[in-house]
């Protein structure tokens, strides 16, 4: 999936400003992922974080074995300074080369440390178009993870077996920015408004 070590850490930074200006108010609106308000999708940003920081020190665990469809994640009390803070480690985990190395475990899925590396860009980029798409904030992912995600996406969507954790590729039209098209790669609605 990937061959080389990314950065994690400017699409990580991207994600927590997006974050930051959530107001109470919106915790409650719809976002582009079916079943989750803005509440649900930053608890799971909160998880996924912990879980792929986990992953990449290879400190398998409770946030490792945990499927991400076990219950609908929400956000606690302290969420503004968690989601940061674990940001900030997610971040610094995967720029030690070991972590992109041998296997490791998310999800309660057993795979190589460059795939696990390369789903965390994926959600990333894919959870902060969500955000954004959901709280009415501009949205520039970083470019390195951008292209990261596209090809992973792009991948996956050419496999025979595309994994279930993907809706149906929509289709993005010829010269779509390639925003648009990694969007619609992972299922989602390039145009999407609440």
């Amino acid at each position: 999936m990937t061959d080389t070590i990314l950065d994690l850490g400017p699409q990580t930074l991207v994600v927590a400003r997006l974050a930051e200006r959530v107001t109470d108010e919106q915790l409650s609106a719809a976002t582009p992922c079916p079943d989750y308000a803005v509440r649900h999708l930053l608890g799971h940003l909160v998880g996924l974080a912990a879980a792929f920081r986990d992953a990449a020190r290879k400190d398998l665990g409770a946030t490792t074995d945990t499927s991400p469809n076990t219950a609908l994640p929400d956000i606690g009390p302290g969420w503004r300074e968690e989601l940061p803070k674990v940001f900030d480690e997610l971040a610094g985990a995967w720029r030690d080369p070991d972590a992109w190395t041998g296997m490791t475990r998310a999800g309660g899925v057993d795979l190589p440390g460059a795939v696990a590396g390369a789903v965390a860009v994926d959600e990333l980029v894919v959870h902060g178009w969500d955000l954004a798409r959901a709280t009415g904030q501009e949205y520039v992912p970083d470019p390195a993870a951008l292209e990261a995600s596209y090809g992973f996406l792009r991948a996956a969507a050419e496999a025979p077996d595309r994994p279930a954790i993907f809706g149906p590729v929509v289709p993005a039209p010829d010269g779509a920015p390639l925003l648009d098209r990694t969007v619609g790669l992972s299922g989602r609605a390039p145009g999407w408004r609440p």
